[in-house]
């Protein structure tokens, strides 16, 4: 069953279908109509998106369709999806990376890229295949969010596309920024401000937290390695009480697994390793580094450097590719709409200046508009055995290699 509604007869018609997808024997046609207005059996894109927020508009039947689509995004992510309270008029603020880049590719190709503010959790949702039941040691499985799943909208902008668990469910775009999601662990300080957790473990015994319905998802820290020892983390423990294992645990989002470290429910934190600058608040609470204001609790994420800190960033094994324009479900042919129009905006001087415009250069893809005398390259970019300062700056340095041998020894 599906919801079709016509506002004109065949060939001047402009429809958006919401429901389940329509059958490949389904005329594109207005209800009663006597002529199919394309052939039974036609399998254009746009029919097999039409279901999941995309719009098909033509003004007679010999001019070319102009398509709508419908991408989802958050506004607590800056500076890739956010929220300027200072914007008036018809947009209400909503902002971003993601925003700038689809709205400026699709004027140059000719598709309408509407950006629609929703929650995170629609769009991928930590417990989307599998809800967690304790009374029978269930645990929670994540999968597509209801938004995705019911069509509210064609896809979901600015995710990274990882390995693991998101392709059995979804298929994502080519990428707008290069390999620019680098994980890292968290860890608090002790009062003298080394690292309760050391870049050098391999969290064999320790309980790691992972931010639920982001990314870098849990199933990824198999395809990181330590960037202090060169090697792969141990396994994740199937049983309580391991010892040569970690155990995962899972907060809802960035907040709420933050302060599951904070309380000691967790002795890391798996989660972006630009998470904390991205989420450094100034007095006015607003971010500081993308002047958005903050949608988190800023004092969850205030004392970086001095509460808590990065023993691992410039983890990139867990990505396939970089941040994506739109993620969207499997075989709905929403990339292969969107990806010809990414690569053209590409090559252009306006993708150049939106990099500028969110310090974002380090991360693009360069074309001829890039001088090289932009770049900004920030830590958390960096693997850790890089890293020279203290753990005062956020980035803890791997440890001495005399520490190591001195902790080995029997």
């Amino acid at each position: 069953m599906f919801l079709m509604t016509p506002m004109h007869a065949c060939g001047v018609l402009s429809f958006l279908v919401v429901g389940t997808a329509a059958s490949a024997s389904a005329p594109v046609c207005a209800e009663g109509d006597g002529n199919a207005c394309e052939p039974a059996g036609a399998q254009s894109l746009l029919q097999k998106t039409s279901s999941i927020g995309v719009k098909k508009i033509a003004s007679d039947e010999h001019e070319s369709k102009r398509k709508t689509i419908i991408l989802g995004q958050d506004v607590n992510w800056p500076p890739y999806a956010y929220k300027d309270e200072t914007e008036a008029g018809e947009n209400g603020g909503l902002s971003g990376f993601g925003k700038d880049f689809g709205e400026a590719a699709g004027e140059l190709c000719g598709i309408d890229i509407i950006f629609d503010q929703t929650n995170w959790k629609n769009c991928w949702d930590s417990e989307g295949y599998q809800l967690a039941d304790p009374a029978v040691n269930q645990a929670a499985s994540p999968g597509i969010g209801q938004g995705l799943l019911n069509g509210w909208y064609a896809g979901c902008t600015t995710y990274t596309h990882l390995h693991g668990v998101r392709n059995r469910f979804l298929e994502f775009s080519d990428a707008i920024l290069n390999q620019n999601k680098p994980a890292g662990l968290i860890v608090m300080l002790n009062s003298d401000g080394t690292p309760k957790v050391d870049g050098l473990s391999n969290l064999a015994g320790k309980t790691v937290v992972d931010v639920g319905g982001w990314a870098p998802t849990a199933d990824t820290i198999a395809f990181v390695e330590n960037k202090c020892t060169g090697e792969q983390y141990a396994s994740m423990c199937t049983e309580s009480g391991g010892t040569d294992c970690y155990t995962l645990t899972t907060g809802e989002g960035n907040d709420a697994s933050m302060k599951m470290l904070r309380d000691g429910e967790a002795d890391a934190m798996f989660i972006y390793a630009d998470q904390a600058h991205n989420y450094e608040c100034d007095a006015d609470g607003k971010s500081k580094n993308a002047g958005a204001v903050a949608t988190w609790n800023c004092s969850l994420w205030a004392n970086f450097g001095t509460d808590y800190a990065y023993v691992q960033t410039g983890q990139f094994g867990h990505a396939m590719n970089g941040t994506t324009l739109a993620m969207s479900q499997r075989g709905s042919g929403v990339a292969e709409i969107l990806n010809p129009c990414i690569q053209d905006f590409l090559k252009t001087k306006e993708y150049y200046d939106l990099c500028l415009k969110h310090d974002l250069v380090d991360s693009c893809y360069r074309n001829e508009f890039f001088t090289g005398t932009e770049t900004h390259h920030h830590a958390y970019m960096e693997a850790t055995h890089a890293h020279t300062s203290g753990c005062n700056s956020g980035y803890c340095p791997c440890p001495p290699v005399e520490e190591q041998d001195k902790e080995e020894a029997p």
